[in-house]
């Protein structure tokens, strides 16, 4: 018998899935049996991961598109469905940052940022759910972050974004109730990333991180992977709009 955590015979689409968190969450996704595609714009690094995925023996389809590009998003959609089945777990991993002072913000940095990272997520979501409400099952992880709720300095952008995503779980959540689709966010503390690189090579950021964090450190990508499965599983099956905090208890004290 299965077991509550079993994803054998789903299909999961990971966006931004060739590195940091988003490999991680697919490599754990495979581990609990599931059929993953890892999505990125850049093909090269897509083949890599799989390569790194396969050396594990877990294979991976690689589906290269742009999540900001609509038809290039439906394209690809069409593609794992072609391979693999229709999705049946979707993580929206994919996002951008770019840091700096709002006075300095460029408009055209303003609008990539929002399409990376708001209409990215709703133009994947958009094109799986018509197959996901015709089978009455479904689910969706978001990717927040600590800046859906708090703010520093330099990235007034990036946290409007992610503010906006967790409200579009949270809203996708009591929409999708009734079709038995679960939407759900995962909210990562500091993660040693390379988006994070700039701030991992910060000696006095770094170490103010681990004095802030209660666990004493950053989180490695690895430590991302078992929420995912949680959310992506029979286990959560009553769960539906909740973001699970994995931050070390960053976000439990002051």
């Amino acid at each position: 018998m299965s077991g509550p955590f079993d994803l054998s015979g789903q299909v999961a689409l990971v966006t931004g899935g060739g590195s940091g968190l988003g490999l991680a969450i697919a490599r754990g996704l495979a581990r609990a049996g599931g059929r993953v595609a890892i999505n990125g714009r850049r093909e090269e690094r897509l083949v890599a991961a799989a390569r790194t995925l396969a050396g594990e023996g877990i294979e991976a389809l690689v589906v290269p598109f742009d999540v900001t590009d609509a038809a290039g998003v439906t394209a690809g959609v069409a593609r794992v469905a072609q391979a693999l089945g229709e999705v049946d777990i979707l993580v929206n991993n994919a996002a951008a940052n770019k840091r700096a002072p709002f006075v300095d913000y460029a408009e055209a940095d303003w609008r990539a940022l929002m399409a990376a990272n708001l209409d990215g997520p709703f133009n994947v979501t958009r094109a799986v759910l018509p197959a996901m409400k015709r089978r009455r099952a479904g689910k969706i992880v978001n990717l927040c972050s600590l800046a859906s709720d708090l703010a520093r300095p330099n990235i007034v952008p990036y946290a409007v974004t992610k503010g906006g995503l967790k409200q579009l779980t949270r809203a996708l959540a009591v929409e999708l109730a009734a079709d038995n689709i679960q939407v759900n966010g995962i909210v990562p503390g500091f993660f040693r990333t390379e988006m994070n690189s700039g701030l991992t090579e910060d000696a006095a950021f770094s170490a103010w991180v681990e004095r802030r964090t209660p666990a004493g450190r950053w989180g490695e990508p690895e430590d991302i992977a078992g929420a995912a499965v949680f959310l992506a599983s029979p286990a959560a099956s009553y769960v539906t709009g909740a973001l699970l905090h994995v931050d070390g208890g960053f976000s439990a004290s002051y």
